[in-house]
């Protein structure tokens, strides 16, 4: 008797181990913390497909609001094809890349996502032809002799500028004033843009969140429904 009970106690025990160990992986892949490339699906879980990638999906490459899936026409030979065509000497080259356009598109998860999958294609061309337009294809991070310019709007008491500071073009697109992309996309993308605008020159992944930032803004302002160029 005595050795029956012994036996059903080391079952359970051994039951009770199994069980702990499938809650504690379930409650790991539910925390997600995805490997890059991978989507977290709306119930926590890695993957590529729709399921993880399309309508609930958390972080990771998820498809823009109308299914389009902006790392299956941002490739590497896309991006590359842009950035292959900066001189070997500039700043750009080793500054902007892929991942963190992709990085950064996952906080806007909009761009992209107008309409047809031709219009998701028209936008992502449109943007990319306006940084290459800006940087001379990804060659350069600040504005050329920004630094001698006074990008500073003084009577600007909403927004007031450090005086330790400049306000010239940094990142992708360029855009410039102490009140423009320095607070208010500062404010929406959670860095210090007034009192450490260099930000956007060092982290290329708010380089390109600014960016983003502020294609989707200016359209927004502007009332344009389909955003084709700025």
């Amino acid at each position: 008797m005595a050795t029956c009970y012994m036996r059903k106690n080391l079952i359970t025990l051994i039951l009770a181990g199994v069980l702990t160990e499938a809650l504690s992986r379930n409650v790991m892949a539910q925390e997600c913390g995805c490997d890059s490339g991978l989507c977290c699906s709306q119930y926590g879980y890695c993957g590529t497909s729709d399921a993880y990638c399309g309508a609930g999906c958390q972080e990771g490459h998820c498809y823009t609001t109308n299914g389009v899936s902006v790392p299956d026409i941002v490739t590497d030979e896309f991006f590359n094809g842009l950035l292959d065509q900066a001189d070997s000497n500039c700043a750009g080259k080793y500054f902007y890349s892929r991942d963190a356009f992709l990085e950064a598109h996952n906080s806007y998860s909009e761009f992209g996502g107008d309409n047809s999958v031709d219009d998701s294609k028209r936008e992502i061309a449109a943007l990319f032809a306006n940084v290459a337009h800006e940087i001379a294809q990804l060659c350069y991070i600040e504005e050329i002799n920004g630094a001698s310019q006074d990008y500073c709007d003084w009577s600007n008491t909403q927004y007031p500028c450090n005086p330790n500071e400049k306000y010239y073009g940094r990142g992708p697109l360029q855009p410039s004033w102490n009140y423009n992309i320095y607070r208010a996309a500062g404010n929406d993308i959670g860095f210090d843009g007034i009192n450490q605008p260099d930000t956007v020159a060092t982290d290329p992944v708010i380089s390109f969140k600014t960016a983003l930032w502020f294609w989707m803004t200016l359209h927004s302002i502007l009332g344009l429904g389909f955003r084709s160029s700025i």
